[in-house]
């Protein structure tokens, strides 16, 4: 089983560990606000009151022991960053800080980080997508250059095959999987067929994505 620290529970932070708890994670919060931390022991396997700038706070969770730390303490970037770098002095495995944007994701990979959360601008290019489009279901940012997509099969598609097609060499993507009626099947052959009905789901830059149109 694995385990992760999240220090800091913004709204981030809290559907964080909801999300990791029902993954079966072992998931231990950190906050220095008594009340939302009472609020949150449903959710988690372990709540601490603390101030995590405080390099003795830290130095008592035996920060190499988990899988990853997150840090998510909202809008304070000086403790974000703060956090980050002792994190990473102390042997955090992994540190991930959720940052509002470029400029404060530059400062945490330079502290220490492994890498970056921007919820709220990924949250914003993954709704633009889906509605400003009649092919594109559903859009995960991956990278900057890259995202999957969860897209409608072409009319032109239908009763050949992904090696017929092409596919990758043409269009610039990854067939990652098949969705049909809800069901998801992985890694589909290069012989596969497209049909009626369904949905696939690709590897690819948005700029590819947006040629199918």
């Amino acid at each position: 089983m694995k385990s992760f620290l999240v220090i800091g529970l913004s709204t981030f932070g809290k559907h964080l560990c909801r999300e990791l708890t029902k993954q079966n994670c072992e998931v231990m919060v950190v906050d220095n606000d008594p009340v939302v931390i009472e609020a949150a022991l449903p959710d988690v396997s372990s709540a601490k009151v603390g101030n995590c700038t405080d390099e003795a706070v830290l130095a008592s969770f035996d920060i190499p022991s988990f899988d990853a730390c997150f840090v998510c303490v909202g809008s304070d970037f000086q403790a974000s960053l703060e956090i980050i770098s002792l994190l990473s002095e102390m042997g955090a495995k992994k540190v991930y800080g959720k940052a509002e944007n470029d400029t404060q994701a530059k400062f945490f990979l330079r502290n220490g980080a492994d890498g970056i959360i921007f919820p709220e601008r990924d949250e914003a290019k993954r709704i633009a997508f889906r509605v400003s489009s009649e092919t594109i279901f559903d859009c995960i940012p991956l990278t900057e250059e890259y995202s999957i997509f969860e897209i409608d099969t072409l009319e032109k598609w239908k009763g050949h095959s992904i090696i017929d097609l092409d596919f990758r060499r043409k269009y610039n993507m990854s067939i990652l999987a098949v969705k049909k009626g809800g069901e998801v099947f992985p890694m589909p052959p290069a012989d596969y067929i497209f049909t009626e009905s369904e949905h696939i789901i690709v590897l690819a830059r948005p700029e590819d994505v947006k040629k199918l149109k």
